[in-house]
């Protein structure tokens, strides 16, 4: 490894998912790892997942034990963003779960003071949103705004609410390790 890269992970949320493919696609030295569900949401909204394969590496949740996290420790990663994030992966990350891969490596990024950028698709009570035919309005539960504020007084975590202010942090990010 010449030097630490980012790790992207995709759950499967479509909160302006093309928005955040579009700027990761812009990236460079990023490994991106999807749950079997993102992979379900990339095809709703008919992105090819190899246009992304063309450009990073991707891991695909096929494990038990989502071997990949064991990086965290070596230093491959100098960051890890959830982006989008859905509200399930958020109340679980919240509550300490780590049985998939994207969990797991919110998990293990905190245990290694790796910084983290979360973009949560819920953030507000009322907000609109993207789906596959256009734009839609969304109603949050409480429950997950809640699963929200609670993950951002999470260590070394960092919870942005908007495509753009996600482009800021991460560049600001790698602008600090530059």
């Amino acid at each position: 490894m010449s030097k630490p890269r980012l790790a992207w992970a995709i759950t499967g949320s479509g909160h302006y998912i093309e928005e955040c493919l579009d700027f990761l696609l812009t990236l460079q030295d990023v490994d991106v790892y999807i749950s079997p569900a993102g992979e379900e949401v990339l095809k709703m909204y008919g992105i090819s997942l190899d246009a992304v394969r063309a450009i990073h590496p991707v891991y695909r949740d096929k494990t038990a034990s989502s071997p990949p996290v064991g990086l965290f420790y070596k230093g491959y990663y100098h960051t890890f963003v959830m982006a989008p994030a859905t509200s399930n992966t958020i109340a679980k990350c919240v509550l300490g779960i780590a049985d998939n891969l994207v969990t797991n490596l919110y998990s293990q990024a905190g245990k290694c003071k790796v910084p983290c950028i979360v973009y949560p698709c819920d953030i507000a009570p009322e907000m609109e949103t993207t789906a596959p035919g256009g734009k839609v309005m969304v109603y949050p539960r409480k429950i997950d705004l809640e699963g929200t504020e609670k993950i951002r007084s999470f260590e070394y975590t960092t919870v942005v609410e908007s495509v753009e202010e996600l482009i800021d942090t991460v560049k600001q990010r790698l602008a600090a390790l530059a």
